[in-house]
Protein backbone atom coordinates (compact mmCIF):
# COMPACT_ATOMS: atom_id res chain seq x y z
CA UNK A 1 0.00 0.00 0.00
CA UNK A 2 2.94 2.46 0.00
CA UNK A 3 2.68 4.09 -2.83
CA UNK A 4 4.84 7.09 -4.63
CA UNK A 5 4.36 10.26 -3.59
CA UNK A 6 2.27 12.40 -5.58
CA UNK A 7 -0.27 14.45 -5.47
CA UNK A 8 -1.13 16.49 -8.48
CA UNK A 9 -4.88 16.70 -8.03
CA UNK A 10 -4.39 19.45 -5.36
CA UNK A 11 -7.36 22.07 -5.18
CA UNK A 12 -5.48 25.55 -5.75
CA UNK A 13 -8.30 28.41 -5.51
CA UNK A 14 -7.30 31.61 -8.08
CA UNK A 15 -5.03 33.54 -6.28
CA UNK A 16 -2.67 30.37 -5.21
CA UNK A 17 -5.00 29.96 -2.28
CA UNK A 18 -6.18 27.11 -0.77
CA UNK A 19 -9.77 26.31 1.14
CA UNK A 20 -9.41 23.81 4.24
CA UNK A 21 -11.42 21.26 4.38
CA UNK A 22 -14.61 21.37 6.20
CA UNK A 23 -13.61 20.45 10.10
CA UNK A 24 -14.85 17.00 11.61
CA UNK A 25 -16.37 16.46 15.06
CA UNK A 26 -13.76 14.84 16.56
CA UNK A 27 -11.19 17.22 15.10
CA UNK A 28 -12.32 20.34 16.84
CA UNK A 29 -10.28 20.00 20.06
CA UNK A 30 -6.81 19.80 19.93
CA UNK A 31 -5.69 16.18 20.37
CA UNK A 32 -2.74 14.53 21.72
CA UNK A 33 -0.71 12.00 21.82
CA UNK A 34 -1.76 8.61 20.03
CA UNK A 35 -5.68 8.66 19.37
CA UNK A 36 -8.80 6.33 18.30
CA UNK A 37 -10.68 8.14 15.75
CA UNK A 38 -13.47 6.86 13.69
CA UNK A 39 -12.35 2.72 14.95
CA UNK A 40 -8.72 3.39 13.88
CA UNK A 41 -5.65 4.31 15.67
CA UNK A 42 -4.13 7.36 14.26
CA UNK A 43 -1.01 9.60 15.51
CA UNK A 44 -2.02 13.08 16.92
CA UNK A 45 -2.62 14.63 13.42
CA UNK A 46 -4.67 11.96 12.47
CA UNK A 47 -1.91 9.69 10.08
CA UNK A 48 -3.29 6.53 10.05
CA UNK A 49 -0.77 3.99 13.00
CA UNK A 50 -1.31 0.46 11.83
CA UNK A 51 1.46 -1.36 14.54
CA UNK A 52 3.11 -4.26 13.42
CA UNK A 53 6.11 -5.27 16.01
CA UNK A 54 6.67 -7.90 18.47
CA UNK A 55 6.90 -8.67 22.16
CA UNK A 56 10.06 -8.39 24.34
CA UNK A 57 10.09 -10.09 27.40
CA UNK A 58 11.24 -7.07 29.32
CA UNK A 59 9.95 -8.18 32.58
CA UNK A 60 12.44 -11.45 32.89
CA UNK A 61 15.02 -10.00 30.75
CA UNK A 62 15.62 -6.19 31.49
CA UNK A 63 19.60 -6.11 30.43
CA UNK A 64 19.02 -7.57 27.03
CA UNK A 65 18.38 -3.99 25.53
CA UNK A 66 20.27 -4.50 22.63
CA UNK A 67 16.85 -6.80 21.66
CA UNK A 68 15.42 -2.85 20.68
CA UNK A 69 17.69 -2.75 18.09
CA UNK A 70 16.82 -6.10 16.28
CA UNK A 71 13.22 -5.75 16.45
CA UNK A 72 13.49 -2.54 14.84
CA UNK A 73 15.96 -4.25 12.26
CA UNK A 74 13.64 -6.45 11.89
CA UNK A 75 11.30 -4.02 10.10
CA UNK A 76 8.67 -3.92 13.48
CA UNK A 77 7.26 -0.25 14.04
CA UNK A 78 6.33 -1.07 17.80
CA UNK A 79 7.23 -2.94 20.78
CA UNK A 80 4.91 -5.18 23.31
CA UNK A 81 6.67 -5.04 26.53
CA UNK A 82 5.09 -7.06 29.91
CA UNK A 83 6.23 -5.52 32.83
CA UNK A 84 5.66 -7.00 35.94
CA UNK A 85 3.71 -5.21 39.14
CA UNK A 86 5.20 -6.82 42.23
CA UNK A 87 2.51 -9.11 42.47
CA UNK A 88 3.46 -12.59 40.33
CA UNK A 89 6.52 -11.14 39.17
CA UNK A 90 9.41 -8.37 40.29
CA UNK A 91 7.64 -5.22 40.10
CA UNK A 92 9.22 -2.95 36.93
CA UNK A 93 10.11 0.93 38.91
CA UNK A 94 9.44 4.31 37.74
CA UNK A 95 13.58 3.88 36.65
CA UNK A 96 12.55 0.43 34.62
CA UNK A 97 9.73 2.06 32.90
CA UNK A 98 11.44 5.35 32.24
CA UNK A 99 14.18 2.91 30.84
CA UNK A 100 12.02 1.33 28.27
CA UNK A 101 10.42 4.90 27.48
CA UNK A 102 13.75 5.86 26.23
CA UNK A 103 15.13 2.45 24.79
CA UNK A 104 11.37 2.99 22.56
CA UNK A 105 12.15 6.06 21.31
CA UNK A 106 15.45 5.94 20.70
CA UNK A 107 14.98 2.94 18.36
CA UNK A 108 11.67 4.95 16.86
CA UNK A 109 9.52 2.26 18.07
CA UNK A 110 5.97 2.62 19.08
CA UNK A 111 5.98 1.26 22.82
CA UNK A 112 2.95 -0.89 24.51
CA UNK A 113 3.53 -1.29 27.92
CA UNK A 114 1.49 -4.41 29.33
CA UNK A 115 0.83 -5.07 33.66
CA UNK A 116 2.00 -8.59 32.84
CA UNK A 117 0.63 -9.91 36.87
CA UNK A 118 -2.76 -10.20 35.93
CA UNK A 119 -3.22 -12.96 33.96
CA UNK A 120 -5.53 -15.99 34.57
CA UNK A 121 -6.58 -14.25 37.24
CA UNK A 122 -9.79 -16.00 38.96
CA UNK A 123 -7.62 -19.43 37.18
CA UNK A 124 -4.34 -18.31 38.61
CA UNK A 125 -4.07 -17.84 41.92
CA UNK A 126 -1.26 -15.72 41.80
CA UNK A 127 -2.54 -13.28 39.23
CA UNK A 128 -3.15 -9.89 40.37
CA UNK A 129 -6.31 -8.17 39.94
CA UNK A 130 -6.94 -5.33 37.30
CA UNK A 131 -7.62 -3.11 40.66
CA UNK A 132 -3.80 -3.77 41.47
CA UNK A 133 -2.85 -3.19 38.09
CA UNK A 134 -4.65 0.18 37.97
CA UNK A 135 -2.29 1.29 41.18
CA UNK A 136 0.41 0.06 39.72
CA UNK A 137 0.19 2.72 36.35
CA UNK A 138 -0.19 5.05 38.93
CA UNK A 139 2.71 4.59 40.57
CA UNK A 140 4.90 4.67 37.03
CA UNK A 141 2.98 7.86 36.13
CA UNK A 142 5.35 10.21 36.14
CA UNK A 143 7.36 8.38 33.50
CA UNK A 144 4.68 7.92 31.10
CA UNK A 145 3.31 11.95 30.93
CA UNK A 146 4.36 13.31 28.19
CA UNK A 147 4.88 10.56 26.06
CA UNK A 148 1.58 10.02 24.32
CA UNK A 149 2.94 10.09 21.18
CA UNK A 150 4.65 6.75 21.50
CA UNK A 151 3.16 5.01 24.00
CA UNK A 152 0.37 3.17 24.64
CA UNK A 153 -0.43 1.99 28.09
CA UNK A 154 -2.11 -1.76 28.09
CA UNK A 155 -3.86 -1.92 31.36
CA UNK A 156 -3.69 -5.56 32.45
CA UNK A 157 -2.33 -8.61 30.43
CA UNK A 158 -5.12 -11.32 29.82
CA UNK A 159 -7.05 -10.57 33.26
CA UNK A 160 -9.30 -13.40 33.63
CA UNK A 161 -9.22 -17.07 33.25
CA UNK A 162 -12.04 -18.49 30.92
CA UNK A 163 -15.63 -18.52 31.49
CA UNK A 164 -18.63 -16.45 30.88
CA UNK A 165 -19.31 -14.55 34.33
CA UNK A 166 -16.30 -12.87 35.30
CA UNK A 167 -16.64 -9.08 35.77
CA UNK A 168 -14.41 -7.91 33.05
CA UNK A 169 -16.82 -5.60 31.61
CA UNK A 170 -17.00 -3.35 35.11
CA UNK A 171 -13.62 -4.26 36.24
CA UNK A 172 -12.19 -2.81 33.18
CA UNK A 173 -14.75 0.05 32.73
CA UNK A 174 -13.59 1.34 36.47
CA UNK A 175 -9.65 0.79 35.73
CA UNK A 176 -10.62 3.45 32.41
CA UNK A 177 -11.83 6.00 34.48
CA UNK A 178 -9.59 5.92 37.36
CA UNK A 179 -6.85 6.22 35.29
CA UNK A 180 -8.27 9.34 33.42
CA UNK A 181 -9.23 10.96 35.86
CA UNK A 182 -5.86 10.26 37.32
CA UNK A 183 -4.58 12.58 34.07
CA UNK A 184 -3.47 9.71 31.71
CA UNK A 185 -4.02 10.82 28.29
CA UNK A 186 -2.64 7.89 26.83
CA UNK A 187 -4.16 5.49 24.34
CA UNK A 188 -5.20 2.69 27.09
CA UNK A 189 -5.77 -0.53 25.38
CA UNK A 190 -7.75 -3.55 26.72
CA UNK A 191 -7.21 -7.41 26.87
CA UNK A 192 -10.00 -9.58 26.25
CA UNK A 193 -10.21 -11.95 29.42
CA UNK A 194 -10.44 -16.25 28.94
CA UNK A 195 -6.60 -16.03 28.96
CA UNK A 196 -6.58 -13.36 26.51
CA UNK A 197 -8.73 -15.12 23.79
CA UNK A 198 -12.15 -14.02 24.99
CA UNK A 199 -13.31 -17.88 24.44
CA UNK A 200 -16.87 -16.49 25.76
CA UNK A 201 -16.76 -13.67 23.66
CA UNK A 202 -17.41 -11.12 26.67
CA UNK A 203 -15.04 -8.43 25.12
CA UNK A 204 -16.96 -8.99 22.08
CA UNK A 205 -20.28 -8.55 22.87
CA UNK A 206 -19.56 -5.73 25.36
CA UNK A 207 -17.03 -3.42 24.04
CA UNK A 208 -19.25 -0.66 23.06
CA UNK A 209 -19.58 -0.14 27.21
CA UNK A 210 -16.26 -0.43 27.45
CA UNK A 211 -15.66 2.02 24.91
CA UNK A 212 -18.26 4.38 26.34
CA UNK A 213 -16.62 4.24 30.09
CA UNK A 214 -13.57 5.97 28.18
CA UNK A 215 -14.47 10.09 28.12
CA UNK A 216 -11.96 10.43 25.51
CA UNK A 217 -12.91 7.46 23.09
CA UNK A 218 -9.55 6.35 23.51
CA UNK A 219 -9.41 2.71 24.09
CA UNK A 220 -7.90 0.35 22.23
CA UNK A 221 -9.17 -3.50 22.06
CA UNK A 222 -6.60 -6.50 22.13
CA UNK A 223 -7.04 -9.83 21.04
CA UNK A 224 -4.39 -12.56 21.79
CA UNK A 225 -4.66 -15.21 19.24
CA UNK A 226 -3.80 -19.12 20.00
CA UNK A 227 -5.64 -22.21 20.09
CA UNK A 228 -9.09 -20.96 19.83
CA UNK A 229 -8.11 -19.09 16.92
CA UNK A 230 -7.02 -22.22 14.70
CA UNK A 231 -9.25 -21.73 11.96
CA UNK A 232 -9.34 -19.12 9.34
CA UNK A 233 -12.85 -18.56 9.58
CA UNK A 234 -12.60 -18.04 13.75
CA UNK A 235 -10.24 -15.25 12.76
CA UNK A 236 -12.03 -13.82 10.11
CA UNK A 237 -15.12 -13.70 12.15
CA UNK A 238 -13.90 -12.09 14.98
CA UNK A 239 -11.88 -9.67 13.91
CA UNK A 240 -14.98 -8.29 11.56
CA UNK A 241 -16.67 -7.97 14.52
CA UNK A 242 -14.75 -5.05 15.28
CA UNK A 243 -14.11 -3.43 12.20
CA UNK A 244 -17.51 -3.93 11.00
CA UNK A 245 -18.61 -1.77 14.07
CA UNK A 246 -15.61 -0.26 13.62
CA UNK A 247 -14.04 -0.55 17.12
CA UNK A 248 -10.42 -0.42 17.06
CA UNK A 249 -8.71 -3.76 17.67
CA UNK A 250 -4.63 -5.10 17.47
CA UNK A 251 -3.56 -9.02 17.74
CA UNK A 252 -1.39 -8.60 20.36
CA UNK A 253 -0.25 -11.90 20.52
CA UNK A 254 0.26 -14.97 18.64
CA UNK A 255 2.31 -17.47 17.37
CA UNK A 256 2.57 -20.46 14.82
CA UNK A 257 2.20 -23.12 16.66
CA UNK A 258 0.83 -23.83 20.91
CA UNK A 259 0.50 -26.27 23.51
CA UNK A 260 -3.07 -25.52 23.50
CA UNK A 261 -3.80 -25.43 19.88
CA UNK A 262 -2.33 -24.59 16.62
CA UNK A 263 -3.31 -21.18 15.48
CA UNK A 264 -3.71 -20.10 11.97
CA UNK A 265 -0.97 -17.91 11.80
CA UNK A 266 -1.00 -17.47 7.85
CA UNK A 267 -5.17 -16.29 8.46
CA UNK A 268 -4.25 -13.70 11.32
CA UNK A 269 -1.49 -12.06 9.31
CA UNK A 270 -3.13 -11.95 6.06
CA UNK A 271 -6.81 -10.72 7.47
CA UNK A 272 -4.33 -8.50 9.38
CA UNK A 273 -2.74 -7.10 6.54
CA UNK A 274 -6.07 -7.05 4.15
CA UNK A 275 -7.90 -4.86 6.84
CA UNK A 276 -4.85 -3.09 7.85
CA UNK A 277 -4.68 -4.37 11.09
CA UNK A 278 -1.79 -4.44 14.14
CA UNK A 279 -0.02 -7.64 15.01
CA UNK A 280 2.27 -8.65 17.94
CA UNK A 281 4.31 -12.17 17.52
CA UNK A 282 5.16 -13.91 21.09
CA UNK A 283 8.23 -13.32 20.97
CA UNK A 284 11.54 -12.15 20.51
CA UNK A 285 13.57 -14.52 22.45
CA UNK A 286 13.85 -16.11 26.03
CA UNK A 287 11.16 -18.27 25.89
CA UNK A 288 11.67 -21.79 28.51
CA UNK A 289 13.31 -24.45 26.87
CA UNK A 290 9.94 -26.76 26.69
CA UNK A 291 8.54 -23.59 24.59
CA UNK A 292 11.05 -22.44 22.36
CA UNK A 293 9.06 -22.38 19.76
CA UNK A 294 7.76 -19.16 20.28
CA UNK A 295 11.31 -17.58 20.00
CA UNK A 296 11.73 -15.77 16.86
CA UNK A 297 15.46 -15.44 17.37
CA UNK A 298 18.22 -17.78 18.77
CA UNK A 299 19.70 -16.35 22.17
CA UNK A 300 18.20 -12.70 21.39
CA UNK A 301 20.66 -12.74 18.40
CA UNK A 302 18.58 -11.11 15.15
CA UNK A 303 20.77 -12.66 12.76
CA UNK A 304 19.39 -15.96 13.89
CA UNK A 305 16.22 -16.45 13.26
CA UNK A 306 14.18 -19.37 13.87
CA UNK A 307 11.50 -21.47 11.82
CA UNK A 308 9.13 -19.42 13.55
CA UNK A 309 11.39 -15.53 13.22
CA UNK A 310 11.29 -16.85 9.48
CA UNK A 311 7.69 -16.82 8.58
CA UNK A 312 6.83 -14.15 11.01
CA UNK A 313 9.22 -11.70 9.45
CA UNK A 314 9.58 -12.15 5.99
CA UNK A 315 6.55 -14.69 5.23
CA UNK A 316 3.84 -13.87 3.25
CA UNK A 317 1.76 -10.81 5.22
CA UNK A 318 4.73 -10.40 7.48
CA UNK A 319 6.73 -8.11 9.38
CA UNK A 320 8.42 -6.60 6.84
CA UNK A 321 5.91 -6.61 4.23
CA UNK A 322 4.65 -3.32 4.41
CA UNK A 323 5.00 -1.54 7.96
CA UNK A 324 5.39 1.82 8.13
CA UNK A 325 7.46 3.92 10.68
CA UNK A 326 5.24 6.39 12.83
CA UNK A 327 5.02 9.64 11.52
CA UNK A 328 6.02 10.98 14.72
CA UNK A 329 9.91 10.05 14.44
CA UNK A 330 9.61 11.04 10.53
CA UNK A 331 8.39 14.82 10.66
CA UNK A 332 10.45 17.73 11.44
CA UNK A 333 13.70 15.84 13.05
CA UNK A 334 16.23 17.91 11.88
CA UNK A 335 16.15 21.48 12.80
CA UNK A 336 15.54 23.53 9.63
CA UNK A 337 17.84 25.89 7.82
CA UNK A 338 17.66 29.42 8.53
CA UNK A 339 15.18 31.67 6.81
CA UNK A 340 13.14 27.94 5.86
CA UNK A 341 9.96 28.07 6.49
CA UNK A 342 9.45 26.93 10.15
CA UNK A 343 7.68 24.90 12.65
CA UNK A 344 5.81 22.78 9.71
CA UNK A 345 3.47 20.39 10.71
CA UNK A 346 0.25 17.87 10.04
CA UNK A 347 -2.89 19.40 11.39
CA UNK A 348 -5.20 16.79 10.15
CA UNK A 349 -5.11 13.75 7.98
CA UNK A 350 -8.39 11.88 5.80
CA UNK A 351 -8.44 9.90 3.50
CA UNK A 352 -8.19 11.87 0.93
CA UNK A 353 -6.73 15.32 2.30
CA UNK A 354 -4.09 16.01 4.33
CA UNK A 355 -4.01 19.81 5.88
CA UNK A 356 -0.51 21.17 6.67
CA UNK A 357 0.45 24.39 8.79
CA UNK A 358 3.51 26.47 9.36
CA UNK A 359 4.95 29.65 11.10
CA UNK A 360 3.51 32.48 9.16
CA UNK A 361 6.46 35.19 7.69
CA UNK A 362 5.51 38.68 6.41
CA UNK A 363 4.88 38.72 2.25
CA UNK A 364 5.71 35.11 1.47
CA UNK A 365 4.04 33.02 -0.61
CA UNK A 366 4.61 29.59 -0.07
CA UNK A 367 5.20 26.58 -2.37
CA UNK A 368 4.61 23.11 -0.97
CA UNK A 369 6.10 19.91 -2.90
CA UNK A 370 5.66 16.26 -2.82
CA UNK A 371 8.93 14.74 -1.54
CA UNK A 372 10.07 11.14 -2.54
CA UNK A 373 13.80 10.56 -1.83
CA UNK A 374 15.70 12.81 -4.00
CA UNK A 375 12.64 14.00 -5.91
CA UNK A 376 10.70 16.84 -5.48
CA UNK A 377 7.08 17.07 -7.32
CA UNK A 378 5.02 20.81 -6.47
CA UNK A 379 1.59 20.55 -5.48
CA UNK A 380 0.47 24.20 -4.17
CA UNK A 381 1.34 27.10 -4.18
CA UNK A 382 -0.32 29.68 -1.43
CA UNK A 383 0.04 32.90 0.61
CA UNK A 384 -1.46 31.47 3.76
CA UNK A 385 0.67 29.99 6.46
CA UNK A 386 -1.72 26.46 6.10
CA UNK A 387 -2.60 24.73 3.29
CA UNK A 388 -5.31 21.16 2.56
CA UNK A 389 -4.24 19.13 -0.24
CA UNK A 390 -6.71 17.00 -1.54
CA UNK A 391 -7.26 14.16 -3.90
CA UNK A 392 -5.34 12.02 -2.29
CA UNK A 393 -5.30 8.22 -1.64
CA UNK A 394 -6.21 6.38 1.07
CA UNK A 395 -3.81 3.90 2.82
CA UNK A 396 -0.55 6.02 1.38
CA UNK A 397 2.15 7.61 3.06
CA UNK A 398 3.07 10.87 1.97
CA UNK A 399 6.18 13.21 2.79
CA UNK A 400 5.96 17.03 1.76
CA UNK A 401 8.24 20.08 2.60
CA UNK A 402 7.71 23.79 2.27
CA UNK A 403 9.72 26.86 0.42
CA UNK A 404 9.37 30.37 0.53
CA UNK A 405 9.63 33.36 -1.80
CA UNK A 406 10.19 36.80 -0.66
CA UNK A 407 8.79 39.71 -2.58
CA UNK A 408 12.20 39.78 -4.64
CA UNK A 409 11.06 36.25 -5.56
CA UNK A 410 14.44 34.66 -3.94
CA UNK A 411 13.71 31.40 -2.90
CA UNK A 412 14.51 30.04 0.76
CA UNK A 413 15.80 26.75 1.76
CA UNK A 414 13.22 23.66 2.25
CA UNK A 415 11.55 23.39 5.72
CA UNK A 416 12.78 20.15 7.50
CA UNK A 417 10.12 17.15 5.92
CA UNK A 418 6.91 16.20 7.57
CA UNK A 419 5.09 12.42 6.79
CA UNK A 420 1.99 11.30 7.16
CA UNK A 421 -0.22 8.27 6.10
CA UNK A 422 -4.09 8.38 4.61
CA UNK A 423 -6.51 5.83 6.64
CA UNK A 424 -8.12 3.53 4.74
CA UNK A 425 -11.12 4.82 2.79
CA UNK A 426 -14.45 4.19 4.33
CA UNK A 427 -18.10 3.99 2.85
CA UNK A 428 -20.19 6.47 4.71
Amino acid sequence: MRSLVCAFGVAVLAGALLVPATAHAETAAPRTGIQVRDGRLVEATGSDLVLRGVNHDFMWYPDRNGSFAGIKAAGANAVRLPLGIGHQWRESGVEDVAKVVSLCKANRLICILDAHDTTGFGQDKKAATIAQAVQFWLGVRSALIGHEDHIIVNIANEPFGNGATMPWVQQTSDAIRALRAAGFRHTLMVDAPGWGQDESFVMRDNAEKVRDADPTGNTLFDIHMYGEFDTAAKVNAYLSSFTDRRLPILVGEFSGEHQWGDPDEDAIMAYAEARELGYFGWSWSGNDKQFSYLDLVDDFDAGRLTAWGRRFISGPNGLNTDTREATVYRSGTAAAPARAPQQVRVTDVTASTITLAWKPRRYAVYQVVAVDGAVETPVATTSRPTVTLSRLRGSTDYTYAVYSRDLLGTRSPRSTLVAAVTPPARPS
